[in-house]
């Protein structure tokens, strides 16, 4: 198991062990992870924005560092994952002026919490991720179909850790990630039990109507509006096998006004690809649109 980082502390969820960081002060840069990172994903960005802002990334339950219960001790859905980020940012006292980081299953998440409280969100940062259904179009990668549907599927993912294993290779794409990055990003879900949510969060993948996530995913895609004010940046990797351009076209058709940059190179983990740059441009984005002035 990869050791706790700088700033690594831990809250009692419903008698679960939440992993998180916590760094510096200021506004408060609450980073949302996806599936199968954690909140390792992060720390470039928190290292580059930790000097004048509070930099919060928590690991979902069955994540990172935090606990991994079994299914009859946690229900992995997507409603109990949006319920543990509210409960988490009320402990914190996180209740205004909050910039939302998300990507993956981060976005989902953390559009779902900001749909209960869209007041205490300021700004957005959005990184290859969705809070609507799949485009028109769109169909599901045949690797997460596997995943989702499939035994085979679930012997690849919590027997061989085939999902956490395949993203440290094909997330990236500018250069192969190094060995001791993938070794971190894998090193939390190292036993059948420890790959419990990989397996759960591709199972709740909302494709119809009648999937458990798909109310909920529908509702936030259908309030969206109402943050059409709050400034926007969005830093996208397009070749992303998932989160494609069509994601990115929905994203910009719905939030016309949005400050976006493409990558050509970089894939999924686009701040693994373009981590500096995507940086730079959080800070400058963060400092040009400051709590109290209109977008």
């Amino acid at each position: 198991m990869v050791s706790a980082m700088p700033g690594s502390r831990f809250m009692d969820i419903d008698g679960l062990a939440m992993h998180y960081r916590d760094e510096g002060q200021g506004e408060p840069l609450v980073m949302l992870h996806g599936n199968p990172s954690w909140s390792y994903y992060y720390r470039g960005l928190i290292d580059a924005m930790a000097g004048g802002y509070r930099c919060v990334a928590p690991d979902h339950i069955g994540m990172g560092l935090s606990d991994k219960p079994a299914d009859e001790r946690y229900e992995y859905t997507l409603s109990r994952r949006v319920s543990d980020l509210e409960a988490f940012l009320e402990k914190l006292g996180l209740v205004k002026d909050i910039t939302l980081v998300l990507h993956d299953w981060g976005g989902m998440i953390g559009m779902a919490w900001a749909s209960r409280r869209p007041e205490r969100v300021r700004r957005l940062v959005i990184l290859n991720t969705a809070a609507f259904p799949l485009p028109g179009g769109k169909f599901l990668p045949w690797q997460l179909k596997l995943g989702r549907d499939s035994m085979l599927g679930t012997l690849l993912i919590r027997g061989f850790n085939a999902f956490a294993v395949g993203a440290t290779r094909l997330c990236v794409t500018k250069k192969p990630m190094s060995r001791e990055t993938a070794a971190a990003y894998v090193a939390p879900y190292d036993s059948w039990a420890n790959r419990i949510a990989t397996l759960r969060f591709v199972q709740d993948i909302p494709l119809v109507p009648g999937d458990n996530a798909y109310p909920v995913v529908q509702a936030v895609a259908e309030g969206l509006h109402r943050f059409t004010d709050a400034p926007m940046l969005i830093c996208w990797g397009m070749k992303d096998f998932v989160f494609d351009a069509s994601f990115l076209a929905e994203w910009v058709r719905r939030f016309p006004s949005a400050e976006t940059h493409r990558f050509p190179e970089a894939g999924h983990y686009v701040l693994e690809d373009e981590g500096p740059a995507i940086s730079g441009l959080v800070k400058d984005f963060l400092a040009r649109h400051p709590p109290g002035k209109k977008s």
